[in-house]
C-alpha cells in the first residue's frame, strides 16, 4: 500500500525525459547533421539540463509532483505540471540571465514543450497502467475491522487510489462488545470460526484493525491466528486526533511511540498569503464589478435589494459578517438566472470585500455558520486554525455550502496540515478549472432545483 516507490518511479522517468526532451529539441532545432557551430550551440544547453533536473527534484519533494497524492484528479495534475513548469522555466530564464550564455531561444522553446507533453504523458500513462493492473491484474485484498466512521475512510481512501493496487474486500464489525460474533458490511452474520474461512475463501492478505475502542480479547485472538495464516495486520490509531496533527512514529526498544506535531502557520508563509490575498482580491475586484452589477440590478428590481449579511466564524472562533448575492442557498421557488448565479458561484463574489478587510483568504476552509460550530467535534475545531476562504480543497474535490461539515472537514485538514503558497495558486487555478467544468453539464431543470433544495436544506442540519 506504500505509494512511495510509485513517486520515486515517476521522479525517475521524469529525469529521464529531461534528457529525452533536451535531445528532442536539439533535433527539432538543428536537424539530425551537426555541423561544428551547432555543436558548440548545443553544448550551450547543458547546464540547463543539469538545472532543469535539480529544479524538478525539489518540486517534486516540495509539491509531491507525482499527481497521486490526496487522490487523483486531473485537474490537480494539470494545474500542478503548470506550476511546476513555470517556476522550472523561471529558473532557467534566471540562469540564462546570470550565465549571460547565447542559447537559442527556439531550441529553449522545444525544450519547454517537450518537456510540458513528457511529464504529462508520464502520468496519465502510469495512471492508465495502474487502472488496468487494478482493474483487471492481481490486487492485494484487504479486509477491515470496524464499523464507525473511520473504517468507512480507510476503504473510501483505498477505493480513491487505484495506484496502491489494494482492493477492500469486506468491512467487518463486532456484533456485540463482547466480540464473540462479526457481522459483514452486507448484514452477513459470522461466527469467529467461520471467519477462517471467509478469510481464505476471500484470499485476503491484510486486515486492517479500525475500531473506535481498544479491540476485545476474542479480537485479538483472531488477529493473532490470521497473522499466523500469514496476513498482514495493520491498525488505524483509535485518536481521531491524527486529522488534526502530523503523526511521527518513535520505537523505543520495541515499544511503538506516536507523537502528534502541531503544523503551526510559518510567519513567512502568513505574510506572504496576506500579499497574494489583497493582490489578486485587488485585481479581481474589476472583472467581479462586471460580472455583479448586472446581478444586482436584477436582484434589485426582482426583490429589492442585492446583497445580504450572514453571521459567520473565522479563524479561531471570530465572528464576522460575510457578504453575497441576496439568493437563497436552497433554491425551491429560484428563477433561471438566479439557479446561474449559484451555480456558477457568482454569489459569493462580494466575499473579495472580507478578503481586502483581512476576515477571509482566498484559499482556505469555507466558514460556516454558528449553529454548525456549535455542534463541531474536537477534530472539526482544527478547521478554525486557519482564515476561512473562498475556495478550498473541499470545494475542489465537490463540495459545497450544503454538503456536512464532516466531509469538508477530511479534505480542509489535509490543508491545514500542509499549507504552503504553490498549493494555494494551485488550488485557485483548479477552482477556475472546476468552475469552466460546470460550463459542459446541463443545468438543472426547475423542478430538480425544489428536489435539490430540500436535500440540502436537509444536509446542512445534518
Amino acid at each position: 500500500m506504500n505509494t512511495r516507490r510509485l513517486e520515486v518511479w515517476i521522479w525517475a522517468a521524469d529525469l529521464g525525459w529531461i534528457v529525452l526532451a533536451f535531445l528532442g529539441a536539439d533535433v527539432l532545432r538543428y536537424g539530425a547533421n551537426w555541423n561544428h557551430e551547432d555543436r558548440v550551440l548545443i553544448h550551450a544547453l547543458e547546464p540547463f539540463i543539469l538545472a532543469t533536473s535539480i529544479l524538478w527534484t525539489a518540486l517534486s519533494l516540495f509539491m509531491h509532483m507525482d499527481g497521486f497524492r490526496g487522490g487523483w484528479r486531473a485537474s490537480a495534475v494539470l494545474t500542478q505540471l503548470l506550476i511546476g513548469l513555470v517556476s522550472t522555466l523561471a529558473g532557467l530564464t534566471l540562469l540564462g540571465y546570470f550565465t549571460r550564455a547565447y542559447v537559442s531561444r527556439l531550441a529553449l522553446a522545444y525544450f519547454v514543450v517537450l518537456l510540458a507533453a513528457g511529464f504529462t504523458g508520464i502520468r496519465f500513462g502510469a495512471r492508465l497502467v495502474l487502472r488496468i493492473l487494478h482493474d483487471g491484474g492481481p490486487v492485494w485484498r484487504v479486509l477491515v475491522i470496524g464499523g464507525g466512521r473511520v473504517a468507512q475512510e480507510v476503504a473510501a481512501k483505498i477505493e480513491q487510489h487505484p495506484e496502491t493496487l489494494c482492493k477492500v474486500v469486506g468491512l467487518l464489525f463486532p456484533a456485540n462488545d463482547a466480540g464473540e460474533e462479526m457481522v459483514r458490511q452486507e448484514a452477513t452474520q459470522f461466527s469467529t470460526l467461520e471467519i477462517f474461512d471467509f478469510l481464505q475463501k476471500m484470499r485476503v492478505n491484510e486486515i486492517i484493525v479500525a475500531l473506535p475502542y481498544a479491540p476485545s480479547a476474542e479480537i485479538r485472538k483472531m488477529i493473532g491466528r490470521a497473522r499466523d495464516m500469514g496476513i498482514a495486520i495493520s491498525l488505524v490509531p483509535q485518536s481521531y486526533e491524527l486529522y488534526a496533527y502530523r503523526p511521527k512514529l518513535f520505537s523505543l526498544d520495541g515499544l511503538p511511540l506516536l507523537q502528534l506535531q502541531e503544523p503551526g502557520l510559518r510567519p513567512r508563509y502568513v505574510m506572504m498569503k496576506r500579499t497574494l490575498d489583497l493582490v489578486l482580491a485587488v485585481v479581481l475586484s474589476l472583472p467581479a464589478a462586471l460580472i455583479l452589477l448586472p446581478a444586482a440590478m436584477f436582484l434589485l428590481s426582482r426583490k429589492g435589494s442585492a446583497l445580504r449579511r450572514e453571521t459567520r466564524i473565522g479563524q479561531y472562533g471570530t465572528p464576522f459578517s460575510l457578504w453575497r448575492l441576496d439568493i437563497p442557498r436552497s433554491l425551491g421557488a429560484g428563477s433561471l438566472v438566479e439557479m446561474a448565479l449559484d451555480r456558477f458561484s457568482i454569489t459569493e463574489l462580494p466575499q473579495l470585500w472580507n478578503v481586502v478587510l483581512g476576515q477571509m483568504s482566498l484559499i482556505g476552509p469555507r466558514p460556516e455558520p454558528p449553529s454548525r460550530i456549535a455542534r463541531y467535534s474536537d477534530w472539526q475545531h482544527r478547521r478554525l486554525q486557519v482564515k476561512p476562504g473562498m475556495t478550498g480543497l473541499a470545494q475542489v474535490n465537490g463540495l459545497r455550502e450544503y454538503s456536512s461539515s464532516e466531509e469538508k472537514t477530511r479534505f480542509d485538514l489535509q490543508y491545514v496540515m500542509n499549507p504552503h503558497l504553490l498549493w494555494d495558486i494551485s488550488l485557485l487555478l483548479q477552482t477556475v478549472w472546476t468552475l469552466v467544468m460546470r460550463f459542459y453539464s446541463p443545468l438543472p431543470t426547475r423542478q430538480a432545483f425544489k428536489t435539490g433544495g430540500k436535500a440540502q436544506e436537509n444536509a446542512s442540519q445534518v
